[in-house]
């Protein structure tokens, strides 16, 4: 009589359209191989807004043409391009892991990891800080915790080009690390545009120092310090914001 072979382990089959179960498990594959808890942040934001728009529409196969039709969403809110490629980013590093963990055809996922970014119109001038520019930057007394907030809140004014009402509403949820990168992301503007602005690594480390200082882990960046050099308060006016500005340039 013949015997049955014992049978194999069943090999999980790629598949073509992920169910929400399969895009949640990529998700978290994404997230633990980040160590920022910035980037966390960030790329949590982005795929679950692709989720959310991926799961409304008619179950479609998560491929290189759906990726570009998800692309077409951001454009019709008016995003930038810089924000609107953080979010692509954040779409192509889905594929990536939904294909290490088997979910995905590995052909699929190379085809996603194609999809390109939005143009971005205009020229790149290059680092336009003048050394006189940082001699002010650099005028506040970074021994004291006013200081180090008010370098912070000058370098974010100076290289990253923010209005002073932007920096007053500057939140944590703003800066985040995208592809290695840190950035200002989701950024409403003047009109009610969004933007997402590059952050010099300079710039992240001055705020970092200002944040760690005053014990500042949420909400707004940038907060009052009162006479004992301690933060308070939830955040700072567009005023107060042109009055550091007016110490500096007098």
């Amino acid at each position: 009589m013949a015997t049955k072979q014992p049978g194999k382990g069943k090999r999980r089959v790629p598949k073509t359209v992920l169910r929400l179960p399969d895009l949640d498990q990529a998700k978290s594959a994404v997230l633990n191989s980040l160590s920022s808890i910035d980037a966390q942040r960030g790329y949590r934001h982005a795929i679950e807004e692709f989720i959310q728009w991926y799961c409304s529409e008619p179950r479609l196969s998560f491929s290189k043409t759906v990726v570009l039709r998800y692309r077409i969403h951001p454009e019709s809110r008016h995003l930038a391009p810089g924000t609107i490629n953080l979010r692509l980013g954040a779409v192509r590093r889905l594929a990536h892991e939904a294909a290490d963990c088997g979910l995905l055809s590995p052909d699929l996922a190379a085809g996603i990891r194609r999809v390109k970014g939005v143009k971005k119109i205009g020229i790149r001038l290059g680092n336009w800080l003048t050394p006189e520019s940082q001699r002010l930057w650099n005028a506040p007394d970074a021994q004291q915790l006013k200081g180090k907030r008010d370098r912070a809140l000058l370098a974010v004014l100076l290289a990253c080009g923010l209005r002073r009402h932007e920096a007053a509403n500057l939140d944590f949820g703003h800066v985040q690390q995208r592809e290695e990168h840190w950035a200002i992301v989701d950024l409403k503007g003047k009109a009610g545009h969004t933007r997402t602005i590059p952050m010099p690594a300079w710039v992240k480390a001055v705020l970092g120092d200002w944040l760690r200082t005053a014990n500042l882990i949420a909400g707004r960046i940038f907060r009052r310090v009162n006479k004992n050099g301690k933060a308070w308060g939830d955040g700072l006016t567009e005023k107060a914001v042109w009055h550091v500005v007016r110490e500096i340039f007098p």
